[in-house]
């Protein structure tokens, strides 16, 4: 059996501790998983991740650091993970990113990014009325002005910055306003995330919150004209990440997003406190594969637990094995089938997908060809 290296992994150095309640955040749930703990990275796993990852036998890793907010763990923790990485790098390339809802971010940290080459993706929805809807503080108070201040002192800096954008039932009926508000700041890099959860008092309903596959199909379509619109010289002057996954498709390469993979990716997701996970959606005691600590990473990469997981997206349903876009979805996030109590293993975007890829079809394919014929460079692919 091919022993598969560790190259991506999602470090969560605070766990799911945060400086605001955001309504619609899977991610809140998790402190209940350590209720009786401190929620801090201690040194030790720091530097025994650090070691176990930069020892793997390739060039290039990628460390994600998110929450919770991964900032409350103070510049200086992330201060030690750099002086690590350079302690025990063998001259690897280490890239890092990290998300953050932006309210503790100073001209420290992003001199510190910058210095350090942090990609970093934003949480913000979009303007004032959209974002604040659902992200506030424990007190109700909005986080809005503090996100956008975050992002003109990033962009500022010449920290690289990508927007993370939550769709939900109530900005699903904004994509241009969203979009334009996006393009005004500056962050011409954008991820569009959509939202769907059970609602906590019945199990067996959508979270108020969640978008609709319909509604989801419709903003895509309203989205993906916008990003066409906005092309110069047939090139893209926006980075929207699903299309540009989609066109990595069509053209034959592996997609950028792990829901278009037959399989789900090859990454793991590290707690706190050393326990690894196969995704950030299923970190959940039946899930977890070891701790770093007792454990190799690479070990935990290729044992039999995340095989499994992994193997979890390709099993379909018969009505996504019988339709015409599975090649393109390939089912589509698992936690959005496994997870959806009324879809009896079916994804809740189906619809949206539906939808969408017949809408843009034509048009991904006619811009693969142009990109081919122009001999242009492919975006994302050097």
């Amino acid at each position: 059996m091919i022993r598969i290296p560790v190259t991506d992994m999602l470090v969560k150095p605070a766990g799911p501790d945060c400086n605001l309640a955001c309504e619609y955040c899977f991610y809140r749930e998790k402190e209940q998983l350590f209720s009786n703990r401190k929620t801090r990275m201690s040194e030790s796993v720091l530097e025994a991740m650090i070691v176990q990852l930069l020892a793997q036998p390739v060039k290039q890793v990628t460390i994600g650091w998110q929450g919770g907010e991964p900032t409350l763990m103070g510049i200086r923790f992330f201060q030690k993970a750099v002086a690590l990485m350079e302690k025990y790098g063998r001259g690897q390339s280490v890239g890092n990113g990290l998300q953050t809802n932006g309210l503790l971010i100073d001209r420290q940290w992003a001199e510190f990014f910058r210095k350090y080459h942090f990609l970093i993706g934003l949480s913000i929805d979009g303007p004032e009325h959209v974002h604040d809807r659902f992200r506030q503080n424990r007190i109700g108070r909005g986080s809005w002005h503090r996100a956008v201040g975050a992002a003109k002192l990033l962009l500022d800096q010449g920290v690289e910055v990508n927007a993370l954008t939550v769709v939900n039932d109530y900005s699903v009926q904004f994509p241009e306003e969203i979009y334009t508000f996006l393009k005004s700041l500056g962050l011409n890099f954008m991820q569009f995330i959509p939202c769907v959860e059970a609602d906590r008092q019945d199990l067996a309903r959508a979270a108020p919150f969640s978008v609709s596959g319909v509604k989801y199909g419709d903003f895509l379509c309203k989205l993906f004209d916008l990003w066409l619109a906005d092309f110069s010289d047939e090139k893209p002057t926006t980075s929207i990440r699903f299309f540009e996954a989609l066109l990595f498709k069509y053209a034959g390469f592996p997609p950028t997003e792990c829901t278009l993979l037959e399989e789900c990716a090859s990454y793991l997701v590290v707690e706190h406190t050393g326990d690894v996970y196969p995704c950030d959606f299923f970190v959940e005691p039946e899930w977890k594969l070891g701790n770093l600590l007792e454990s190799p990473l690479d070990a935990l990469l290729n044992s039999p637990g995340k095989v499994e997981f992994g193997q979890l997206k390709a099993k379909l349903p018969q009505d996504c094995l019988n339709c015409e876009w599975k090649g393109l979805c390939r089912g589509g996030c698992t936690k959005d089938r496994l997870r959806d109590p009324v879809s009896e293993g079916q994804n809740h975007f189906c619809e949206a997908y539906r939808i969408f890829f017949p809408y843009a079809d034509s048009r991904l394919r006619k811009l693969v060809e142009t990109w081919k014929r122009n001999l242009l460079e492919f975006p994302g692919v050097k």
